[in-house]
C-alpha cells in the first residue's frame, strides 16, 4: 500500500486529531490537516484517498456563525459520491448525515457525556471496518446534538440507549461515529473545564485522571485496528475493496 493521502478537517482548535492522527500516520497515511476557521478548504477531494472530519462545539447547521460548515458538508457529499472512504467523528458524523439527507437535532433527553459503551447492531457483523470490533466497544461521548434520522442510503451499525444512531455507514465507505476515539486525557479534562454544563451530566468519577488514563488505553486497543483497516481501505481502488457494496446514494 502506498500513496495514501488523507484530508483531515479539524473544525475546532480544541479538537485536534491526537492519537487518531498518530494511528493514521503509523498505518502509512500522509495527512493534510485543515482548520477551516483559519484556512481555506480545498474545492474538491480529488487529490485525496480519504476524508476525515473531526468534532467541534458548533452545530452541524450553524452556518451563520461558521460559514465554512457548508464547505465541509460539500466535501463530504462529494466524497460519498466518489465512493471515497470517509470517517466522521462526532460533529463530523453529524455533518456527514446532514450532507447526505439525514437530520441533526439536540439530544431529546439532554447531552450524552462520559466514558460509555455502544452496542454493535447485527448489520455490523459483516462490515469491513467494524466486524472485528467487540460487541460493546468503549467510546467517549461528549455531545449535545445527535443524528436524529439517518440518511436514506445509510446502514445503522451501532447504538446506545440514549442515542440510537451511534455508528452508521452512508453508501459504500463513508462512516459516521457519533462519539470520540481520538482524544487524550488532557483534552477530555480541558473539555470538562470549558463546558461544565455538559460535564456535570456525566456520572461521578468520569473525569478523574486515573480513570481517563486507563480508559484511553482500552480505547487504543479497541479502535486503532479499525483505523488501520480504514487506511488499508483508502489505499485500494473501489474495485479492489473486498465485499464492495453498491448501495444507492442520496
Amino acid at each position: 500500500m502506498g500513496g495514501v493521502r488523507i484530508l483531515l478537517v479539524q473544525p475546532s482548535e480544541q479538537g485536534p486529531p491526537q492519537q487518531l492522527g498518530e494511528w493514521l500516520t503509523a498505518a502509512g497515511a500522509e495527512l493534510d490537516v485543515v482548520l477551516p476557521a483559519a484556512q481555506e478548504l480545498p474545492e474538491s477531494v480529488d487529490a485525496y484517498s480519504a476524508l476525515v472530519v473531526l468534532g467541534g462545539g458548533m452545530g452541524a447547521l450553524d452556518d451563520l456563525e461558521y460559514p465554512w460548515l457548508s464547505g465541509v458538508r460539500a466535501l463530504l457529499s462529494q466524497a460519498v459520491g466518489r465512493r471515497m472512504p470517509v470517517l466522521g467523528i462526532c460533529l463530523g458524523a453529524q455533518l456527514l448525515a446532514a450532507a447526505t439527507g439525514g437530520r441533526v437535532k439536540p439530544v431529546r433527553d439532554g447531552p450524552e457525556v462520559g466514558t460509555l459503551l455502544v452496542a454493535k447492531r447485527d448489520a455490523a457483523a459483516e462490515d469491513l471496518l467494524l466486524g472485528p470490533l467487540p460487541l460493546t466497544p468503549d467510546v467517549l461521548q461528549f455531545h449535545r446534538d445527535e443524528v436524529a434520522s439517518l440518511p436514506p442510503s445509510a446502514k445503522l451499525l451501532a447504538s446506545s440507549p440514549k442515542c440510537e444512531n451511534q455508528v452508521f455507514r452512508v453508501g459504500d465507505w463513508a462512516y459516521g461515529l457519533q462519539f470520540h476515539i481520538e482524544t487524550s486525557t488532557d483534552t477530555v479534562l480541558e473539555w470538562a473545564r470549558d463546558m461544565p454544563d455538559l460535564a456535570e451530566t456525566a456520572r461521578s468519577g468520569q473525569f478523574d485522571r486515573d480513570h481517563l488514563d486507563a480508559f484511553h488505553g482500552d480505547l487504543a486497543e479497541t479502535w486503532q485496528p479499525v483505523v488501520e483497516r480504514f487506511v488499508d481501505l483508502a489505499g485500494q481502488s473501489p474495485d479492489e475493496r473486498p465485499g464492495s457494496r453498491s448501495l444507492p446514494l442520496v
